[in-house]
């Protein structure tokens, strides 16, 4: 080798070594390595450690990974698993008032009233007491609580409680002598009056508890906001990276751009974004609640406008019909045992017809609220004589998107390949079939039962395309799985559910990846791929190896949002 080539050989090596140094010395904001991690991307990848840099993954791989690149932080995950972020499609974020007592934690009725007769002390005579979450399955007495019994602990308050579901209240004496409802009071449009043996109201309202909670005075939403903060930022210690926010409006809009001249203390679109610029909360997309045809051609925006914070989302959730919490799901056959009663729907076609022409007219994509069969039926033709007649207006060009919300009851198979024609998906809330066990056993036919919350028929059978949810049935992912991959209730009776059960890993995926689908977000969130939105959590066990009771309680030990670090469980390593 001459002199001449002996340098070039040297000049090829000292490159290699400094591009190997380099390589090395390659920086990212975040490393974690020593674990399983679930990409969630088209195979189900499955890898080693993950890199994160200015808030995206950089890169997944082997645990080499973490010698070839550095980070100021690095987590030995000593085999916990990680995952993407879990996207719910539906939830609802609830205030708390300082009227609220929390009827969600008691085991009995008498735990409830314990409850009141210390709010009725705080508050003093005649001011309202409301609360919401009670469940009588969950109650020792397994049954609903009546007037009766709030009166025995509140004689001298106006008392509301919503059921879980937000489908029926109970109020007290006072608050039906408020609301002017007697015995021979009629059925409201919509909803259900209920009675004792006697014929007096016991007290409970399906679907209507509007005409309890229109006469609560409404605390300001300076009030509210810090409860609706704590109720966001909870969401990162059940996994949930995004969602989409079920009660949302745009009543807060200036006057003549699609607002109100007085708007409810509630969430909106404009407070969100307000919420999001102050803290770390949740990647939001926001259902607005139908505010009628000039409001709606007023607001200035629609489907897709925001960021990757705040966006806005379908017209919804407006309820086709009401739920199994009432129950009033509008059905296609009787309920069980209640010759005659098939629930009830809340809008006739034309008025129906009128509101989704409307919203396509403006390219809004639709979110309605339909658990029935009937009210699915209604809704998807609604739909599809509205697409029809509005082709092709949307902001991205390429299909609505559109979805129906809950799905409850599967529908006849005509409807669902009118769906398919359609493309229009499923926001599914598989949670329902656990904690609503007992209402399906007592108010559908078997079929029903076994077909409830359906995912692998609509999905295997007609390719409807479906995304996870939880409502607030309730908001925690871990019993949405539980339920999608087992079919069983707390009973642990699967009641002929199992042809409706799927993979673990396909549960996981209609959980994550799909949802960004009904935002148009499903190129920069969902899966754990280079490039994407560092949103993900490290969970204690394997959510595709663990026993299927541990489902249920395995641990989110942390949470990530876009790299930083949200959430992390006390007990965590």
């Amino acid at each position: 080798m001459n002199i001449k080539q002996s340098q070039v050989t040297a000049t090829v090596a000292a490159t290699l070594l400094l591009a190997t140094a380099a390589r090395a010395a390659e920086q990212a904001d975040l490393i974690l390595y020593n674990g399983k991690v679930l990409t969630v991307d088209q195979s189900f990848s499955i890898r080693q450690a993950v890199v994160v840099k200015d808030g995206k993954i950089l890169a997944v791989g082997g645990n080499d990974l973490a010698k070839t690149y550095s980070a100021p932080r690095m987590v030995d995950l000593k085999g916990r698993t990680v995952m993407p972020g879990f996207m719910d499609t539906h939830l609802h974020i609830r205030d708390k008032s300082h009227r609220d007592i929390d009827p969600a934690s008691a085991k009995s009725i008498a735990e409830i009233q314990g409850q009141l007769r210390a709010k009725a002390k705080e508050l003093g005579p005649g001011e309202w007491i409301t609360g919401f979450g009670w469940d009588e399955a969950l109650l020792r007495e397994k049954r609903n609580p009546t007037r009766k019994d709030l009166d025995v602990a509140a004689p001298n308050n106006p008392v509301v409680l919503t059921r879980a579901g937000s489908h029926s209240s109970v109020g007290n004496s006072l608050a039906l002598k408020a609301a002017g409802i007697t015995r021979t009071t009629e059925d409201p449009k919509s909803g259900l009056i209920e009675h004792f043996a006697d014929g007096e109201p016991n007290g409970i309202i399906r679907e209507r508890s509007d005409l309890y909670r229109k006469l609560v005075p409404n605390d300001t939403y300076a009030q509210l906001k810090p409860g609706y903060v704590a109720a966001l930022k909870h969401l990162f210690s059940v996994g949930v990276t995004s969602f989409e926010s079920a009660t949302t409006s745009i009543d807060d809009e200036p006057v003549g751009k699609g607002g109100v001249a007085n708007p409810v203390p509630g969430l909106t679109f404009k407070r969100l974004r307000e919420i999001a610029a102050e803290t770390d909360i949740p990647r939001v997309t926001c259902y607005i609640s139908y505010p009628g045809a000039e409001r709606l051609k007023a607001f200035p925006y629609h489907s897709g406008y925001g960021d990757i914070k705040v966006r806005l989302g379908p017209i919804g959730e407006n309820p086709v019909d009401g739920g199994f919490t009432g129950p009033t799901a509008w059905t296609l056959v009787d309920y069980k045992g209640q010759p005659g009663f098939r629930g009830k729907g809340r809008y006739s076609d034309a008025e129906l017809q009128d509101m989704v022409d409307t919203a396509a007219s403006l390219g809004w994509q639709m979110g309605l609220h339909a658990i029935g069969d009937a009210a699915i039926q209604q809704t998807v033709v609604a739909y599809d004589r509205a697409l029809a007649k509005y082709p092709g207006i949307d902001h991205k060009g390429d299909n609505r998107r559109w979805f129906t919300d809950h799905f409850t009851i599967m529908p006849p198979d005509a409807t669902m390949a009118l769906m398919a024609k359609n493309e229009i998906y499923i926001s599914q809330q598989p949670n329902f079939g656990y904690n609503l066990e007992a209402r399906y056993n007592e108010t559908m036919d078997d079929w029903r039962v076994t077909h409830n919350n359906s995912v692998k028929t609509p999905w295997k059978k007609f390719g409807l395309f479906i995304a996870f949810a939880s409502d607030n049935l309730p908001i925690d992912p871990r019993v949405g799985l539980y339920f999608a991959v087992t079919r069983r209730g707390p009973s642990g009776v699967q009641h002929g559910f199992a042809e409706e059960a799927v993979s673990r890993e396909d549960a996981i995926r209609m959980y994550t990846a799909n949802g960004p689908y009904l935002s148009w977000e499903e190129n920069i969130k969902g899966t754990l791929e280079p490039g994407k939105l560092a949103d993900f959590v490290v969970i204690d066990r394997d959510p595709l190896t663990v026993p299927e009771d541990q489902l249920l309680t395995m641990q989110f030990d942390q949470t990530y949002l876009g790299g930083k670090l949200v959430y992390e469980r006390v007990a965590s390593r």
